[in-house]
């Protein structure tokens, strides 16, 4: 029997309500607390709850990084086309990391949020 549950995942940023919206535009949902230090992202698709928390030194991983590391990442499938879809996350202020996808071989492209998370967009 599970010890507990994952409730939400929160990610730092300098301006929360910024990256709220930037996510709200790839999966949508409801923005909850705008202007506060704290501010959710509620209702996207069912699933987990995105949370973000105000932190103005915030530094974002360096990607790729001498480990690999990425501290954490999303991975977001997408519902279109995968063009299409880094065509609107691109429009909506990410920035993209490693595109290269090898023709269509390998099913996702990284970018980066506005605040320098990483995330994926993955074909479904």
């Amino acid at each position: 029997m599970p010890v507990a549950f994952l409730n939400v995942v929160v990610l730092d940023a300098p301006d929360p309500t910024a990256l709220a919206r930037f996510y709200q535009g790839i999966i949508g949902g409801e923005i909850k607390g705008e202007g506060e230090r704290w501010v959710d992202l509620i209702g996207a698709q069912g699933g987990v709850r995105l949370a973000f928390q105000e932190a103005p030194g915030m530094a974002p991983p360096n990607w790729p990084s001498a480990d690999s590391s990425q501290q954490l990442h999303l991975d977001l499938s997408v519902t279109c086309d995968i063009e299409e879809a880094e065509e609107k996350v691109l429009a909506l202020g990410a920035r993209a990391l490693d595109t290269d996808d090898e023709g269509g071989k390998r099913d996702f492209r990284v970018y980066a949020d506005p605040a320098g998370h990483p995330f994926c967009l993955c074909a479904s």
